[in-house]
């Protein structure tokens, strides 16, 4: 396979860097001939395959090897398979360890991560040729469409390819066989790793590519606090205090909640009254909102206030787009892509149907990072906005009608005042509960009686056991 020794100065590889170089670590020591994963000489259909392992060893040795359970192992194991360092033999379109005796090898260092090959289309064109040679036009449905294209984008050299090509697969039918099955599952292995099939999440994307080095700025960032001068101790202690004066009434450890502890006197009455979204907050809820802008995005009831009253000043769309963008960082892998074209259609697309106004330097960022989404690709642009609510929107809800009304109608509960013959009855009422493994014993010891008595009716004993659950949450506090 053609690589060329040139260096990626994209973000694909450096912020994980330190990890790679964690997990080789750890490859290196599986490798150990003594005390490394145990390896063997495995037959493969027809073929003999050296130094082979399986899913169940290596997530043995893992869990073994750093005192976890087999859940975090497999897990440990299924992230090396990702990054390419460990391949399968036999299923290549998943890489996921399998703790069962699935044979996998361990890819060669040439085909490391950290080796920061850059994956060039050329490459890549080379081996789709090579492989159409040797399936003799049967590609996957992917690496057609792949192949389709790249033919079509480099037609001006794809005679260069196909010569290429045919050299590399005429090199590959000298080696023996062994050899060239294991080679050939390496480089598909690597290019499953680099270009991945449609709607497969691959482990190298690490959004947009920076041409400075992140750890160069870190150190730059160090150097500029070693260099800035010095808070006086006074001033932050002063600060300290201050924020101590603020928030001590709203802090369960240095002030009573209202109307009363509910896991001391088994009223829920508090819990009601500060659900998330509850039609009338008490006074010291809406208090914290005047504390920050922060505390009043954290608060879901806070947040819907904070709607209405941009909704009447016809500028609502910004805590949208907000939402939405946090909706993106903590939602599932899957919908990633799709949410972020939502938003950008919603949002940021000329002639959207709730355009938000940012500059146009923002907008290039933005723009530029959608072609590869992620997690955090509108966060530039998120910024924008909530410095945007923070600076003008903020100190205008504060003074408008909308937040003076819900002032107005917040709650200010008294304090419950319970006797000590009361708190002490409640006191007794409450039973430790039972730990979910010792009721699940509990349970399979009286099927197991059941069982054992002879013949019984199946609907008396799921009616006993229904009976038995639903006494149970009346004796927990």
């Amino acid at each position: 396979m053609t690589i060329r020794n040139v260096r990626d100065h994209g973000q694909r590889y450096r912020p994980r860097m330190s990890c790679l170089k964690k997990m080789e670590a750890v490859v290196l020591e599986m490798q150990d001939p003594k005390t490394g994963v145990k390896s063997q000489t495995q037959r493969l259909v027809i073929t003999t395959i050296p130094h082979a392992i399986t899913g169940e060893d290596i997530v043995e040795w893992i869990a073994n090897r750093f005192k976890i359970d087999a859940a975090e192992a497999r897990a440990m194991g299924t992230m090396m398979v990702a990054f390419g360092y460990i391949y399968p033999l036999q299923d290549h379109k998943r890489l996921i360890l399998k703790p069962d005796t699935s044979l996998y090898r361990f890819q060669t260092p040439y085909f490391w991560p950290a080796q920061q090959w850059p994956v060039e289309d050329t490459d890549y064109a080379i081996y789709l040729a090579k492989r159409n040679i040797r399936k003799k036009g049967l590609l996957e449905l992917h690496e057609q469409e792949q192949y389709n294209n790249l033919h079509k984008w480099m037609n001006h050299k794809w005679d260069f390819i196909v010569m290429q090509a045919k050299e590399q697969y005429r090199a590959g039918k000298e080696r023996k066989k062994p050899d060239r099955v294991v080679f050939d599952c390496q480089e598909r292995a690597y290019w499953v790793v680099h270009r991945p099939p449609p709607g497969t999440i691959s482990g190298m994307d690490c959004g947009l590519e920076r041409m400075v080095d992140p750890n160069q700025e870190e150190i730059i960032f160090t150097q500029q606090c070693i260099m800035r001068p010095r808070v006086k101790s006074s001033v932050s202690i002063g600060a300290l205090v201050k924020y101590t004066t603020t928030y001590k009434q709203h802090d369960p450890f240095l002030y009573p909640c209202l109307p009363s502890n509910p896991w001391l006197t088994d009223d829920v009455t508090y819990w009601h009254l500060n659900m998330p979204n509850v039609e009338n907050p008490t006074k010291m809820r809406v208090e914290r909102w005047t504390f920050s802008f922060g505390e009043l995005l954290s608060d879901p009831r806070g947040r819907a206030d904070f709607r209405l009253f941009l909704k009447k000043e016809f500028s609502g769309e910004n805590l949208a787009f907000w939402e939405a963008c946090e909706d993106l960082k903590w939602g599932a892998a899957a919908t990633m892509q799709e949410k972020a074209q939502q938003i950008y259609k919603t949002f940021l697309a000329r002639g959207a149907p709730r355009w938000i106004n940012i500059d146009g330097k923002t907008m290039e960022i933005t723009v530029k990072g959608l072609s590869h989404p992620h997690r955090y690709v509108l966060d530039a642009a998120q910024t924008h906005i909530y410095m945007l609510m923070k600076k003008d929107s903020y100190g205008r809800y504060l003074k408008s009608p909308v937040f003076k009304e819900t002032q107005k109608k917040a709650v200010a509960p008294e304090a419950h005042k319970f006797s000590e013959a009361q708190l002490e009855q409640n006191a007794k009422k409450r039973r430790p509960s039972l730990s979910p493994i010792i009721l699940r014993q509990q349970e399979e010891e009286q099927k197991a009686k059941l069982a054992a008595s002879g013949p019984v009716d199946i609907t008396q004993v799921m009616s006993k056991l229904a009976q038995k659950k639903a006494t149970e949450p009346e004796q927990k506090t």
